[in-house]
């Protein structure tokens, strides 16, 4: 599978943006899909994850509440819809693809090549 995301930009805080992350392949629903961000400085982090068909998700804490996961099988594509966002959103967003359920990065099979979302004040 290969993995593309982009919609990342610049972005005040308190706004909203969308990520997608397009997949190649015809096996795409049957990975497990997550998203990760790494901040400058610091270690790629875990931010939510979905299962194959849509029906489970899994957030960090930090996100809860303000980013949603979805995803689209018949597109091949995966979203993240972040609200309310603060500056600590800024990071390098990641899609990736896992065959099972995971917030463990190294359990992730294929990567997207990042798409960097700013969050000014």
């Amino acid at each position: 599978v290969q993995l593309q995301a982009f919609g990342g930009g610049l972005v005040q805080a308190g706004g909203s943006l969308r990520l997608s992350c397009a997949a190649s392949g015809r096996t795409f629903s049957s990975y497990f899909m997550g998203w990760f961000r790494q901040a400058p400085g610091k270690e790629r982090e875990f931010v939510l994850t979905i299962s194959q068909s849509g029906g489970r998700t899994y957030y960090a804490d930090s996100v809860k509440g303000r980013f949603t996961i979805s995803r689209d099988n018949a597109k091949n594509t995966v979203y993240l819809q972040m609200n309310s966002l603060k500056r600590e959103d800024t990071a390098v967003y990641y899609c990736a693809a896992a065959p099972y359920f995971s917030v463990n990065s190294y359990q992730y099979d294929f990567w997207g090549q990042g798409t960097e979302v700013t969050v000014s004040s």
